[in-house]
């Protein structure tokens, strides 16, 4: 992806300063922002994730669709030009060309026919036809008539891990370890609390500010230093919330069967040099999650999910290495996520377990402090 769009921020349209909320009701973005005329009652962490969704299909930062002001001043964010009314009549072109063609379903986005570009290639690129085929997975699996079940290879892992006793047995952790984003150029603390079966909170110690996100077993947030987003506290709903979800389930994995719905076994591909098993379960709002296993260690590799969007799929990756054994039990020491807009690898140096954790480190974070 163009660097540009990583280290952007990828933030949207001016921000109604001054808005507070007291209830548990996602706020929606034609609530909090200013001059929304298309994108309307999306919750604002959606409508983010849409923002970002443009700029990976252009390979443009958030100054192409918005003026050049915008990147010191929230409010500027509001302001029209040129690209910014383009961006509203494609939305409503592929949104009608989806409708008339496709019976509704959504079979053309903007990355269809932009794929990093601002401008749709017009003519065929010979090296890319004759060259090596870029690799690409699909967002959702076929089933492989030959595989395993589901449940042998989420056995297998199970074990790997460290067995079902001694995995019921971790009934929470603290860990510590560092944080770099992509465009980082050093590394920051971070610490992770969890929870069995489904609490977690993660805080990387940024150089903005502390950037958190909590999930309490229900409902979830994530706060961001004000001068990296306009709504620094935002309540998580639909498919992130569901990731949320996953991520702290999957930091105790012994029910992990019951994490998702509807499993399936896909062809075993290669990964890094290593054969995997690929298996994909939906999420409680019906967004698909594919789990990769090494085929030899049985261990989770990598975690790719999807959110929702109106304009097309959000896909956030993380993938697991440097298992360590603690009490016994296999925990990944590096996770890198990448989504997209933007990479973060965490590094873990210690993990504590069954340590007893402050209720509080699990409540709705305030808004980060100056640093």
């Amino acid at each position: 992806m163009n660097v540009r769009v990583i280290a952007a921020c990828l933030l949207p349209i001016g921000f109604a300063v001054g808005q507070t909320r007291t209830d548990a009701k996602p706020p929606m973005a034609d609530e909090v922002f200013k001059n929304i005329k298309v994108l309307k009652g999306l919750p604002v962490s959606e409508f983010m994730a849409t923002m970002g969704f443009f700029s990976a299909s252009l390979g443009e930062n958030c100054t192409f669709c918005h003026v050049d002001q915008s990147a010191g001043s929230w409010a500027r964010y509001a302001d029209d030009n040129a690209n910014k009314e383009t961006a509203r009549r494609m939305i409503g072109m592929v949104m009608a060309m989806n409708r008339s063609y496709f019976n509704g379903r959504r079979v053309l986005t903007c990355y269809s026919c932009h794929r990093g570009s601002d401008r749709p290639r017009l003519t065929p690129d010979l090296a890319e036809l004759y060259g090596p085929p870029l690799l690409s997975e699909p967002d959702q699996i076929q089933p492989a008539p030959d595989a395993p079940p589901a449940e042998t290879i989420l056995n297998k892992y199970i074990e790997a891990a460290g067995g079902a006793q001694r995995l019921a047995a971790l009934t929470s952790f603290a860990a510590k370890g560092t944080y770099q984003a992509y465009a980082d150029t050093e590394k920051r603390a971070v610490e992770i609390y969890a929870k069995a079966p489904n609490q977690r909170t993660q805080i990387a110690h940024t150089g903005n500010g502390d950037s958190t996100t909590v999930f309490d077993g229900r409902g979830g947030w994530t706060a961001t230093p004000p001068t990296d987003r306009p709504v620094p506290v935002l309540p998580l709903a639909g498919a992130e919330l569901d990731g949320a979800r996953l991520d702290a389930e999957l930091a105790f994995p012994v029910r992990l069967r019951q994490m998702l719905t509807d499993w399936r076994v896909g062809y075993p591909t290669n990964l890094n040099d290593r054969d995997v098993q690929v298996l994909q379960g939906m999420t409680a709002s019906k967004s698909p999650v594919k789990l990769y296993f090494d085929k030899e260690s049985g261990l989770l590799v990598r975690q790719v999910r999807y959110a929702e969007s109106p304009v097309g799929l959000n896909p956030t990756q993380i993938d697991y290495s440097d298992y360590r054994d603690v009490a016994g039990i296999k925990i990944p020491f590096r996770w890198t996520t990448t989504w997209l807009d933007g990479r973060s690898t965490i590094e873990l140096t210690e993990v504590q377990p069954n340590v007893p954790i402050d209720a509080a480190r699990f409540a709705k974070p305030a808004t980060p402090a100056k640093p």
